[in-house]
């Protein structure tokens, strides 16, 4: 199964930057778009960040202007470096991807299966 593994998440004064990456493994066929949701305490999981495989980008309003996602299709990586950070930033981030699956392949065909798929989180915690 394609696997994400987030890092880069841990403690940070107000004001202060983080990147967090995300790195996909497993039998990749494709990654189509991919990005950053966030969940804080009691609260619903919500949309930070996406980008497309073509480099296209989308940003949650609350957030815009503090954000950069990036994405490195040759290492099956997504980026997110956030800046100017505020208390209310304090989330558990989830790296998430739309992935073509390999399933099996010979030198005429390939078949896979289109998944969704989520990291198990990093937090995020942004407090003086």
């Amino acid at each position: 199964q394609v696997q994400l593994v987030e890092s880069g998440g841990g403690f940070v004064q107000p004001g202060g930057s983080l990147r967090l990456s995300c790195a996909a493994s497993g039998p990749i066929f494709n990654i189509h778009n991919m990005g950053w949701y966030r969940q804080a305490l009691g609260k619903q999981r919500e949309l930070v960040a996406s980008i497309t495989s073509s480099g296209i980008t989308d940003y949650a309003e609350s957030m815009k202007g503090r954000l950069t996602i990036s994405r490195d299709n040759d290492k099956n990586t997504v980026y997110l470096q956030m800046h100017s950070l505020k208390p209310e930033d304090t989330a558990v981030y989830y790296c998430n991807a739309d992935v073509s699956e390999l399933i099996a392949s010979d030198s005429d065909s390939v078949e896979y299966k289109d998944v969704e798929v989520w990291g198990q989180g990093t937090l995020v915690t942004v407090s003086s």
